[in-house]
């Protein structure tokens, strides 16, 4: 659901004391080709818009008096969230702490949202295929001591992931569910169905969401392959957040 402030509230039922939001792309004040609420500062917005739009975002959140932001590198390195200016080469983070928002940004890949069901900790991941490929589901789990639920954020949907046969290789661990045969040897990748079977092979089982398509909900969502079919691959950048309450 979204709200009228442009935030979707996951359709989730969290531990008490967990809040999680995800953007979308209005409002916000970025000019084309990023308009409106693109949150990315590596994408050659205005940084002014940028830096406009993070503040508002902040502001909305009355229970988060800060947003962890990574420098995002499609790896499977995990770090804890701290707050400070000084980006950290990962592509995801967690926390402990009341107050402090783990935010993952996406444009086609896809966001996790972590929580422990007890509340004493939550995560945020981002899981583009190079990060699904090289265990950034697994990583960020195993800074988790005890049962968790996640909840799978807007990404590409499985009828415009089109990728090639490599990929397949790749994943030989997934099932035949997760790729369905395209055009000549093009595949359809369903990386939602990719999360839920590693998410199912680490022992999760709590799993929400998964029902959105960024390429064909761009006036809802920022994505990046649509961009590119458009001829100039410019586009903005969506936040996932997760915090506990302070």
């Amino acid at each position: 659901m979204t709200n009228s402030d442009g935030l979707i509230q996951p359709q989730w039922p969290l531990p008490a004391g967990v809040g999680a939001v995800i953007t979308s792309r209005w409002p916000g004040v970025s000019q084309p080709p990023f308009d409106g609420n693109n949150l990315a500062l590596h994408v050659g917005d205005d940084p002014r818009a940028v830096r406009h739009n993070r503040q508002r975002l902040l502001r909305q959140l009355p229970a988060v008096r800060a947003l962890q932001w990574l420098n995002q590198t499609h790896s499977n390195r995990v770090v804890p969230a701290y707050g400070g200016t000084v980006l950290a080469d990962a592509d995801a983070c967690f926390s402990r702490e009341p107050g402090l928002a783990c935010c993952v940004l996406t444009a086609d890949c896809l966001p996790l949202l972590i929580a422990a069901h007890d509340g004493s900790q939550v995560a945020a991941v981002h899981a583009g295929w190079r990060g699904l490929a090289n265990g950034i589901i697994e990583r960020s789990l195993q800074h988790f001591p005890g049962p968790v639920t996640v909840y799978l954020g807007p990404a590409i949907g499985a009828a415009h992931f089109e990728v090639g046969p490599e990929l397949r290789d790749i994943f030989c661990w997934a099932s035949d569910a997760c790729f369905v045969a395209g055009n000549g040897d093009r595949l359809l990748a369903d990386i939602y169905q990719l999360a839920r079977e590693a998410l199912a092979a680490a022992g999760v089982s709590d799993i929400y969401g998964g029902g959105f398509c960024t390429v064909s909900e761009v006036q809802r969502f920022y994505s990046y392959r649509h961009a590119c079919r458009q001829g100039n691959g410019q586009t903005g950048r969506m936040a996932s957040l997760i915090w506990i309450e302070k």
